[in-house]
């Protein structure tokens, strides 16, 4: 009788990053990164909220490894601590997921410039930060997956969103410009652009349509459904296996570039 070997997990033992972790589509991520065997460092700014996420992605499958790793996004040396953190628990990185992101919505006269500033600090110069942490180890290894969620704010413009827009096409910008960087020593570098998603921050933009418009909270959900052409919002499991697909084997020659995950969405 032949013996049956195991097989192991797509994603064995590889150590995986992501932030803006406790909820919505980067726990989706660390839970789908986990299922398929990967090591998961979970970060966000709510500890409490976090080892929750984390204690979920222990469960999502037999031998899954995750850590909390506390950090404002917005601090760079709370960066660099969370990933060292990570890499003192499980090694070098190999996939980086860039997740965490703010949205403030105003007519742009009546954009604070703390909002401003906010929204680029978080959506594009933490996914500097971050990716300047790993890149070291994953050169030396040359081997990494390097994936932003962006938004199709970062591919087309949507009113009323001027520093929401602006930031996320600066983070597709850096994704292009380090994907050439880096071509050569095994690392892709990738951005997913999801549509309206049915995620907590969905909810606080449907609240403020609610609250300027007086209109019912099934016409405002249905105010962001009408950019999907499927009439409908993505679903954060949805965002989470395509980073799944990008971080598996022959997905080696797709880099560089900003997949829509929208519905059929013209951008």
């Amino acid at each position: 009788m032949s013996e049956v070997s195991e097989t192991k997990p797509l994603l064995d033992g590889q150590h995986a990053i992501v932030t803006g972790a406790s909820r919505g589509i980067g726990l989706a991520i660390a839970l789908a990164l986990g299922g398929a065997g990967a090591s998961v460092t979970l970060i966000g700014r709510d500890r409490t909220t976090l080892e929750g996420a984390a204690d979920r992605v222990r469960g999502a499958a037999t031998g899954a490894r995750a850590v909390a790793a506390v950090a404002d996004l917005a601090d760079p040396a709370q960066i660099d601590r969370a990933i060292a953190a990570g890499r003192v628990a499980f090694g070098p990185a190999r996939i980086l997921i860039n997740n965490a992101g703010i949205a403030k919505s105003a007519p742009f006269g009546a954009l604070a410039l703390d909002d401003w500033s906010a929204m680029l600090a978080i959506n594009l110069t933490a996914v500097f930060h971050a990716c300047r942490a790993v890149l070291p180890e994953m050169t030396a290894q040359r081997d990494g997956r390097i994936i932003t969620i962006a938004s199709t704010a970062g591919l087309k413009g949507y009113a009323y969103t001027a520093g929401y827009c602006a930031s996320k096409h600066g983070a597709i910008g850096l994704t292009r410009a380090l994907a050439l960087e880096t071509a050569r020593n095994g690392i892709t570098v990738n951005a997913i652009c999801p549509g309206f998603t049915d995620t907590e921050m969905a909810g606080e933009a449907i609240e403020t349509i609610q609250a300027k418009t007086g209109r019912s909270a099934e016409m405002a959900r249905a105010d962001l459904e009408k950019f999907n052409p499927q009439r409908r919002l993505i679903d954060p499991k949805e965002i989470a296996s395509t980073v799944l697909w990008l971080c598996l084997p022959g997905s080696e020659g797709i880099t560089g570039q900003s997949i829509a995950v929208a519905g059929g969405e013209v951008m």
